[in-house]
């Protein structure tokens, strides 16, 4: 019997992509597998379990591109493993010698030329990576018009993208709906209705100094905004705003990677790779974790709360089950080191990434932004897999959905 759309007795079931950059390919296997086993004779039929969606950065793209074939979410996730595992470097960013060299020369000039002469900062460039044939994707793959129509028709009630405004400082959700919900603002966070499109998700998923930001007109005025993985300290608030009562999260950090320390007593000074891979895992920094602790400790103190206590609160119990790697994925990353084009590849190593030097020695930094069909499969793969190997707790978290 196909699954059902939420009911009175059902709950809503929100689904939460975090950030990530090629990371995000990993998500992608776990609702791969999740789909198997909540449909595991593949019925065309099966409706979307996932009410609420939202994402972040890369988990953005995923989100919007879910969202946008809800009404067959079997065949949404299909098209999705088969991008990713096509994908190519080239179809995110411009990765040949002449871009990557004239980018390289201009910020010389700028560092070099920019303090006597501050007028040519106006010739400055915006990032390292033009990301400017993601938008070509993104513009030929998704479809919005069929987003509006699957949220008219129920199929969905919600999507949200998350990003930063580098204008204010603010983390902003842009949120489409199917009802009018009112916008919420909490401190140094603000939620705003609109119509989603590319530039949403290219403001979404601009990793600082890696992508360049994204002109967004927001009430009037015209913000550049970055990575939504930036100040994200509620990832799921979003969904609960939204009306999500069980929430289902995807993430792409692994947890033991912070933990690697060097046995080297005088290692030596760390280059830009393992600088900038720091700061990237940082920005990226799985913090579903933290919000899911402090959930836990809310829906303990309603659970002390009477029938009539709750109906006084604007609080409400929240269940939650999160899926993340079971390995490290710079390990992974640097594995398929060889597969990036010979000029980005020769980049990274300039930078000081080196499959010889182990793991710490650029692995993070690759690891967003190595769009390659053999490292995304793989991604795929381990994400199946870490879905997989938890059936019976996912069966039980949406057994009140597809009862």
């Amino acid at each position: 019997m196909p699954i059902s759309r939420a009911t009175p007795d059902r709950p809503v079931i929100g689904l939460v992509l975090t950030g990530g950059g090629a990371r995000a390919a990993y998500q992608v296997g776990v609702l791969s597998g999740v789909m198997e086993i909540l449909d595991p004779d593949r019925r065309a039929a099966m409706a979307n379990p996932f009410q609420v969606v939202c994402g972040t950065s890369a988990g953005a793209i995923n989100a919007a591109a879910f969202a946008c074939r809800a009404h067959q979410p079997l065949r949404a996730i299909e098209r999705l493993v088969r991008l990713w595992e096509s994908l190519h470097t080239e179809r995110v960013y411009y990765a040949d010698a002449p871009r990557l060299m004239r980018t390289g020369l201009q910020w010389l000039g700028m560092l070099g030329l920019g303090w006597l002469m501050p007028r040519l900062n106006i010739y400055a460039p915006h990032s390292l990576l033009d990301n400017a044939p993601l938008a070509e994707l993104l513009a030929q793959t998704l479809n919005f018009r069929r987003l509006q129509t699957n949220l008219n028709k129920g199929h969905l009630t919600a999507l949200a993208i998350t990003s930063t405004a580098y204008t204010t400082g603010e983390h902003l959700t842009f949120y489409q709906s199917k009802s009018q919900i009112k916008p919420w603002t909490r401190t140094l966070r603000r939620a705003v209705a609109c119509e989603i499109g590319v530039d949403h998700l290219m403001a979404s998923s601009a990793i600082p100094f890696v992508f360049p930001a994204r002109a967004i007109l927001t009430g009037g005025n015209t913000l550049w905004c970055g990575d939504g993985s930036m100040r994200q300290l509620a990832p799921m608030s979003s969904a609960i705003h939204l009306g999500a009562e069980k929430i289902f999260v995807v993430g792409t950090s692994y947890q033991d990677d912070i933990h690697r320390v060097a046995r080297d007593l005088n290692p030596p000074y760390p280059n830009l790779a393992q600088i900038a891979g720091h700061t990237l895992s940082n920005i990226f920094l799985d913090s579903v974790s933290m919000d899911i602790e402090r959930m836990e400790r809310i829906n303990e103190l309603l659970g002390q709360c009477g029938e009539n206590g709750l109906k006084s609160q604007s609080l409400r119990p929240i269940s939650t089950l999160s899926i993340a790697p079971s390995r490290s994925l710079d390990d992974m990353a640097l594995e398929h080191l060889a597969q990036l084009p010979k000029a980005a590849r020769t980049l990274f190593r300039v930078l000081g990434v080196s499959p010889r030097l182990g793991p710490t020695a650029g692995g993070a930094l690759v690891s967003y932004l190595l769009f390659e069909a053999s490292y995304t499969h793989d991604l795929i793969k381990l994400g199946r897999a870490d879905s997989m190997s938890r059936a019976g707790e996912v069966k039980a978290f949406f057994k009140e959905w597809s009862e």
